[in-house]
């Protein structure tokens, strides 16, 4: 499976803005973006003052929505593409299709600090699916879709310390967070209300209709 490993701190400094990556880091005092608020290497402070184009910032957009998920640019343009194929409104189709990949919402029910983390989780088989196994970060839950952490795993010392946040975050309306039974259920189809991302879905949409 092919996937971004450039160093995450520099992806967010590059974008001038937090994508969260490093899961608590991004929260704590360590985190670079607090002390280096610029894109890396020995020209970065300098091209802080330049003024993007419009395919500048049309690029940088679809740069952000293609690191906030760790995704590559094939798979993403894959993405628009299908969102093309969709009836209704483009950018919320591309919105949606990225809000339901696995490893995003397990991330966005709690389950993990950061993507990454959620992908590793899903790799080593810790969430199940309606009670079965699925080891596809990519792959797309349907509304009734139930997501719960496999009980074997629970004794593990990663989930110990992980339970004891889990209800502590903000769950988006289309998902319904169980802390008793530790589980989530996809409730709805998210909306363009329900997106809370740092890009411009929009300029997305135009970088690719050029």
């Amino acid at each position: 499976m092919a996937r971004n490993l450039d160093p995450k701190c520099k992806q967010c400094r590059r974008e001038s803005t937090k994508l969260f990556l490093k899961g608590d880091k991004c929260f704590s005092s360590k985190c670079p973006m607090l002390k280096r608020d610029y894109a890396p290497g020995i020209h970065g402070v300098n091209n802080k003052r330049r003024r993007a184009s419009s395919y500048g910032s049309q690029l940088r957009e679809k740069q952000k929505a293609k690191r906030l998920y760790q995704i590559l640019e094939k798979q993403f343009k894959n993405y628009y593409i299908r969102a093309t194929q969709m009836s209704g409104d483009v950018s919320e189709s591309l919105m949606q299709l990225l809000e339901r990949r696995f490893d995003n919402i397990v991330y966005r029910l709690g389950f993990a600090t950061s993507r990454t983390t959620a992908r590793q989780l899903i790799n080593h088989g810790h969430i199940t699916i309606n009670g079965k196994k699925v080891t596809i970060p990519s792959y797309q839950l349907k509304v009734g879709d139930e997501i719960t952490i496999k009980k074997s795993y629970l004794e593990k010392s990663f989930w110990k310390t992980q339970v004891e946040k889990l209800g502590k975050n903000d769950v988006p309306g289309w998902l319904n967070f169980d802390l008793a039974k530790k589980t989530g259920v996809v409730v709805s189809l998210p909306k363009k209300d329900d997106f809370t991302v740092p890009f411009d879905v929009t300029l997305i949409i135009e970088f690719y209709s050029r």
